[in-house]
C-alpha cells in the first residue's frame, strides 16, 4: 500500500515571532543542559561572546549561528528559525515529498519497505502521518474503520485509538507507555506545537480492555519490548526499529522516518511467511 504525500510533512516550531536569536539560542542551550563555557569550547568561541549573543549585545555571524545550532543538536527546521531570527535567509530548503527532485528518494524508500515484506514497514513524517506502507502493515490494519484510514492516516491514532489496533494489542498498557514516552522525547527535542497537540489527543484516548482469545504466546526471552498483537486468532510479536537519514540538508528529508517491525519470535516469522507462500 503506497499512500501519496499530503502536502508538507513538517511541523512548525514553537518560536515566538518577537524573539531574537539570543533568547532562542539560550533556550536551546538550557534545554540541552550545556553551560555557556562548554558551548563556547565546542564552537571555538568564548563564554563572553556566547553571553553577549544570548543577551543581544552581539549579533552572531551566519556561520556562528549554524555552528552553535550544530553543537546544540538543533533540528534542521529550527536551524532555519534561528537564522531568520538573526536576520539571515534560511539555509535548508523544504521540498515537497512529491517534488520531482525527491523522486529517487521516494522510490528508494518504497523499494525498501516493499523489499521488507512480508514483515511490516512504513514511512512517517514528523507528526506520524503515514506516507507509505507495505503489505505487512496492510495486513495488521485489516478491519479498521475507514475514519482512521482516511488519508493520510496517522500511526499514533491507528495504534492508540480504541477503535484502532489498541484492543488487539495484548500488552497495550506497556506499548502505550512506550509510544507516549517516545512522543514526549520528540516534543522536548523539536518543540513542535502540532506534535504536542497530537500527544494530548492520543494520551486522552480511553484505554480499552486487553484482547482475549487466540493462541497463547510461548515464553520468549525478548531483547526489547515487543508489540504483541492478535491477528486472526494468533498472537504476533514485533520489535520496532526506526531509521532516519544522516546529515539531511532538507527539512522534509530530516523529518522522515522509516519504521520496520521485526518479528520477535519464530512463530511470528513462520506465520508471516505462510501468508505469502504459494
Amino acid at each position: 500500500m503506497t499512500i501519496p504525500p499530503s502536502g508538507r510533512p513538517g511541523t512548525p516550531a514553537v518560536t515566538p515571532a518577537d524573539q531574537g536569536v539570543g533568547p532562542l539560542l539560550r533556550a536551546w542551550r538550557e534545554r540541552r543542559r550545556v553551560s555557556q563555557l562548554e558551548l563556547a569550547l565546542r564552537a571555538g568561541s568564548s563564554a563572553r561572546h556566547i553571553s553577549f549573543v544570548e543577551t543581544g549585545r552581539s549579533r552572531p555571524s551566519e556561520e556562528m549561528v549554524l555552528k552553535l545550532a550544530e553543537h546544540l543538536d538543533v533540528p534542521v527546521r529550527e536551524r532555519n528559525a534561528l537564522l531568520l531570527a538573526a536576520g539571515y535567509a534560511p539555509r535548508y530548503p523544504e521540498t515537497p515529498l512529491d517534488d520531482p527532485a525527491l523522486d529517487a528518494l521516494r522510490e528508494g524508500m518504497e523499494r525498501l519497505i516493499r523489499g521488507y515484506e512480508p514483515y511490516p514497514a512504513l514511512v512517517v513524517d514528523a507528526t506520524y502521518n503515514v506516507l507509505a506502507a507495505n503489505q505487512g502493515i496492510t495486513m495488521l490494519l485489516e478491519g479498521l474503520p475507514k475514519s482512521l484510514l482516511t488519508r493520510p492516516p496517522n500511526a499514533m491514532r491507528l495504534t492508540l485509538h480504541p477503535e484502532g489496533l489498541a484492543p488487539r494489542i495484548r500488552n497495550f498498557r506497556q506499548w502505550r507507555g512506550h509510544l507516549l514516552a517516545q512522543m514526549e522525547r520528540q516534543i522536548a527535542l523539536h518543540r513542535s506545537a502540532a506534535l504536542r497537540a497530537l500527544y494530548e489527543e492520543v494520551a486522552a484516548y480511553p484505554v480499552p480492555e486487553p484482547a482475549t482469545g487466540g493462541e497463547p504466546a510461548e515464553p520468549v526471552p525478548y531483547f526489547a519490548l515487543p508489540m504483541q498483537i492478535e491477528h486472526q486468532g494468533r498472537t504476533l510479536s514485533f520489535i520496532s526499529s526506526i531509521s532516519t537519514f544522516n546529515t539531511p540538508m532538507d527539512v522534509t528529508v530530516a523529518e522522515l522516518a522509516i519504521e520496520t517491525l521485526l518479528p520477535a519470535d519464530p512463530a511470528t516469522v513462520k506465520y508471516l511467511h505462510s501468508l505469502v507462500s504459494p
